[in-house]
């Protein structure tokens, strides 16, 4: 019974995560699992608490048929929620592949990270191995007891767990987050060893009577096991790379522990023996003997422990840092912050490691920018230049008068000049009090460019009139100079100032300078200083690969203020798409609540492309801040709505080309459409993955549409696998066969709800497709209308008249090549009326069909459609 009670305990574990995982989003999961986790302790009370009323009521015997009968009604729960709500449980196992798993779940582990692994496995070894030892213990004292009757050992043993039970809920519920939050996650995973070997040697000295020890210990080591070391064990596994993170906890917690656990009990048996053959003593000294022995062996684990969590707290931040210059850190809000500034300080303090000092000043200003100056002011005097420089940029994002004088130290020292404009710019932006006429002497065109420039901005920002004249004037001659580098510092000091006054004069022609990087410089400061009168300039920078990243840097500093401006650019639908993507990204990177709600808002109206860029655009958004706004606006139900109606697409699709099968209908013209309706499968499949993104976990899904892209047959059936094992949405099994290897009428079938399918004639189906056309890709409207020319199949003149309007050039050039053959009538009306269309291409193709026709001179008399 004991053991099947540790296997229910292991199955447990592993349903509740499974099942968890299942039901809920992942960031639900986040809010939820606390409080289904916390079940067990739960049943521990309740437990604990009915054992000795029902014992009186039934008897011991009896109260464990009771059990049973209760595990026969908890399976019977299962199998009801496995047949109601099957879609969330795999039904079906998929041919799984034989072939050697890929390098980048296999390859080894090196360096610092695999030292760190080491550390873990030890980490959690040794947990186990303290576990054991002490249930032991604790039970062999119990036994030990002659004024202990079976039944009385049963209701102790259960009010115990109740009470401990009722411990546990409190700490977990209501101190766990804070006691890590307030003392770090080292000092949080060293207070249980150091807990159990100041217990053992009170209890092995005498003050502690050896019963009252041991069961002090047990309640010591599980109250803090179960709640604050469980809450601290997955921030251990963070700094490890993702693609090896899960491996590597399956490792520890299905192998090392078990391995552990067994070892230790062959070592205790062991022991055991040797002292009942080496030990001639009467049963009760032998007894208090074997118990001082295994207090020993409790010493020198915890010991062990103990220096397990000093080894990892030490490569803690080593490896964390390796993680994050590799890009392979995904989530950071799980970082241990106390202990991670002081690892910072040590490596920052360190001689040399430069290439680790920068890496770690970019960690620190991920994770906690607006405290990065408490660790980097003290530190400022010893480092390098380009760290100086470094870490005055973090500081400034947020200037905090409390290290002044520690900039202001740093000044009396030689500086070179981008670290001195940097150190002058916060002690004039920190300290009010500040004589601005100790800038003069940095104006003097020998002093450097850049401070210069930096200068003469906080003289413009602070100074009285006459400085300001002066600094104006210093910064005309920098904006006028024939060097490029005077030009760009005098456009960027001009950002750094409040305002242009009269040299805004110069922004016109710094705009066309022939260097870039003045223009770039330009569009910064017009950003900076909110120039409103230029702003068409910045979008008009998103046009030019060569500007388009200052564009995108200079909108993102208006915050808020550039929505409108990006919003009106995205939505314009004769804007190129490269210029429009770029435009809903940079909302998506501004990521204030106003600009997260207008990209879910267009997500749900949004369709094909439109909703491609906006999935990609929230999915890449830091920290999960798109999947958060989507999950709070749109909730599951919301995301599922999306996905159906993705289904309901793909029903058309393959509806289509089942009544444009290439029996039916043959001819070039036909395979390109033919084609066309594939590439739209194709992307919406894709914008299907990226749809699961938001309600799975995104590493899980991007395997499976990784596996599923590969022309491997074993591959496709793990990606399938992977996603049975993931998907609990309704349509699970409708997404699984579009994604299978099946034929279009399979496919179709599945999408029965969606689409009840009644076979066309290939012209009827030909105008039902371009009645879809909202939906359809251009390409593929175009390719519709180039085989109704072949095909010479009547469209309706809504159809032809609306397509004529369309903003994409190629689909307009389709509808005249159409009406060319079908209705040439026709053609000569419409002809002079699109001689100026924006596209070159059309505009040449009407000008061509206009002097084939003889009807240039037919404009002037011609009205618009």
């Amino acid at each position: 019974m004991r053991l099947w009670l540790e296997a229910i305990y292991v199955v447990n574990e592993l349903n509740t995560s499974i099942t968890a995982n299942q039901l809920f989003t992942i960031r639900e999961i986040k809010r939820t699992y606390p409080l289904i986790s916390s079940g067990v302790l739960a049943a521990d009370v309740v437990s604990g608490l009915s054992l000795p009323i029902l014992r009186e009521l039934v008897g011991l015997p009896n109260v464990i048929l009771l059990a049973c009968f209760m595990l026969f009604t908890g399976a019977g729960i299962l199998y009801y929620l496995t047949q109601e709500y099957r879609q969330y449980f795999p039904d079906s196992s998929r041919r799984r592949s034989q072939e050697k798993p890929s390098n980048f779940t296999t390859r080894r582990l090196q360096g610092p990270l695999q030292q760190y692994v080491k550390l873990v496995f030890a980490f959690f070894i040794m947990l186990q191995v303290l576990a054991l030892l002490l249930d032991f213990q604790y039970l062999s004292q119990l036994q030990q007891r002659p004024d202990l009757s079976i039944e009385q050992i049963a209701d102790f043993l259960a009010l115990f767990s109740a009470i401990l039970g009722l411990f546990e809920l409190g700490v977990q519920w209501f101190l766990s987050g804070r006691f890590i939050v307030w003392l770090g996650v080292f000092v949080i995973t060293g207070l249980p060893p150091a807990m159990i070997v100041l217990l053992s040697v009170l209890t092995l000295s005498g003050l502690i009577n050896l019963f009252t020890g041991v069961i002090v210990l047990k309640f010591v080591d599980e109250l803090l096991r179960y709640t604050l070391v469980a809450s601290t064990g997955p921030i251990l596994f963070q700094p490890i790379p993702d693609t090896s993170r899960s491996r590597i906890q399956s490792l520890v917690r299905g192998i090392a522990e078990p391995l552990s656990t067994g070892l230790t009990g062959l070592g205790m048996l062991s022991t055991i023996w040797l002292l009942q053959h080496l030990a001639e003593s009467p049963q009760d000294a032998f007894q208090r003997l074997q118990s001082f022995v295994f207090l020993g062996y409790t010493i020198l684990f915890a010991l062990f422990w103990m220096f397990a969590i000093l080894k990892l707290r030490l490569k803690y931040t080593e490896v964390l840092v390796l993680s994050a210059e590799r890009g392979q850190l995904s989530n950071l809000s799980d970082v241990d912050l106390p202990a991670f500034r002081r690892n910072i300080i040590e490596v920052l303090s360190r001689r040399g490691f430069e290439e680790e000092k920068k890496s770690c000043i970019e960690l620190l200003t991920q994770t906690d920018s607006k405290n990065a100056a408490e660790v980097l002011a003290p530190l400022l005097v010893k480092l390098s230049p380009a760290r100086q420089h470094q870490g005055l940029e973090a500081m400034l994002q947020y200037p905090n008068s409390a290290y002044l004088e520690q900039v202001r130290s740093l000044t009396q020292q030689p500086l070179v000049p981008e670290v001195l404009a940097l150190a002058l710019r916060y002690i004039w932006l920190t300290d009010p009090n500040s004589d601005i006429c100790q800038l003069r002497v940095y104006l003097q065109p020998t002093v450097d460019a850049v401070v210069r420039g930096t200068a003469a901005s906080l003289m413009l920002r602070r100074g009285d009139p006459q400085q300001k004249a002066e600094a104006t004037e210093t910064l005309r001659r920098m904006l006028t100079h024939k060097q490029e580098r005077e030009r760009v510092m005098g456009c960027r000091a001009l950002g750094e100032a409040d305002y242009m006054q009269s040299l805004r004069l110069h922004i016109k022609p710094l705009l066309q300078d022939e260097s870039l990087r003045v223009r770039c410089a330009m569009l910064e400061a017009i950003a900076a200083t909110h120039s409103e009168d230029f702003y068409p300039s910045l979008l008009r920078g998103l046009r030019y690969k060569s500007t388009r990243e200052a564009a995108k840097q200079a909108l993102l500093r208006l915050d808020n203020d550039a929505i409108p401006l990006l919003l009106n650019l995205a939505e314009d639908v004769y804007q190129p798409e490269v210029v429009r993507s770029h435009a809903w990204i940079t909302i998506g990177q501004i990521s204030t609540p106003d600009a997260l709600d207008i990209l879910v808002t267009r997500l749900m109206t949004a369709w094909g492309w439109d909703r491609y860029i906006l999935l990609r655009t929230l999915l890449k958004l830091p920290q999960d801040i798109g999947i958060e706004a989507v999950s709070d606006n749109l909730g599951r139900s919301g995301i599922e709505t999306l996905i159906n109606q993705e289904l309901q697409f793909l029903a058309h699709v393959y509806a289509s080309l089942l009544d444009l099968d290439p029996e039916l209908v043959k001819g070039e013209e036909a395979d390109l459409l033919r084609r066309a309706l594939r590439d739209a499968e194709t992307d919406a499949i894709e914008r299907l993955f990226l749809l699961m993104r938001f309600l799975y976990d995104s590493n899980t899904i991007q395997a499976a549409a990784f596996n599923i892209r590969s022309d491997s047959r074993e591959s496709i059936a793990r990606g399938l696998e992977i996603l049975d094992n993931t998907l609990g949405i309704s349509n699970k099994q409708a997404v699984l066969n579009i994604i299978d290897c099946q034929g279009d009428a399979e496919k179709l079938q599945s999408l029965a709800e969606f689409l009840i399918y009644r076979p066309m004639r290939p012209n009827q189906r030909l105008r039902y497709l371009v009645d879809f056309r909202h939906f359809l890709p251009d390409w593929a409207l175009a390719c519709c209308f180039h085989l109704a020319r072949r095909s010479r199949w009547s469209l309706t003149p809504e159809q032809i008249l609306s397509c004529l309007r369309y903003p994409t050039g190629f689909v307009r050039e389709a509808v005249l090549a159409y009406l060319e053959v079908v209705s040439p009538m026709a053609l000569q009306d419409l002809l002079p009326t699109l001689k100026d269309d924006p596209d070159r291409l059309v505009a040449a193709q009407v000008h061509e069909m206009m002097s084939e026709l003889g009807l240039s001179g037919l404009s002037k008399q011609s009205t618009p459609v």
